[in-house]
């Protein structure tokens, strides 16, 4: 089977923004293979909804996610980000809520967390993370 990856609200911004071309490449690589949480659609909706342009926005995160599958948090994923929370919190490496329920469903689910935040999640066990915002050159 094919790695699955799950991209991370700050890929997701970053694309958005016009700042991912070094990503680029490795999403038409990984076509069908990329999905996105509901989570990261919350965040993405929270920043519509605060934005100068809401309706503009709203376009361009919509066309963003008609792109890739957006899955549901579920019950697995929620016992999965509270153990990586519980987890880094008795090492004294807290995370934030949200990188919390990220790095919870994609573990819950074995996909490979793309993000450029590489430093904070490679700390959850059983994690695998990839930054494609940073290197292009190795592909899925």
């Amino acid at each position: 089977m094919s790695t699955l990856y799950l991209l991370d609200t700050n890929v997701l911004v970053a694309l958005l923004r016009g700042h991912g071309a070094a990503a680029r490449p490795r999403l038409r690589e990984a076509e069908g293979r990329v999905a996105v949480s509901t989570v990261s659609e919350m965040e993405l909706e929270y920043g519509v909804e605060r934005s100068q342009d809401p309706a503009r926005n709203r376009q361009a995160v919509d066309e963003l996610l008609s792109l890739v599958d957006v899955l549901p948090f579920d019950s697995l994923a929620a016992m999965h980000a509270g153990r990586v929370r519980a987890v880094l919190a008795a090492r004294g490496t807290p995370v934030g809520p949200y990188d919390a329920l990220l790095a919870g469903h994609a573990r819950s689910l074995g996909l490979v967390l793309v993000t450029n935040d590489v430093r904070e999640f490679s700390r959850v066990p059983g994690l695998e993370v990839e930054d494609w915002l940073a290197d292009a050159t190795h592909g899925p």
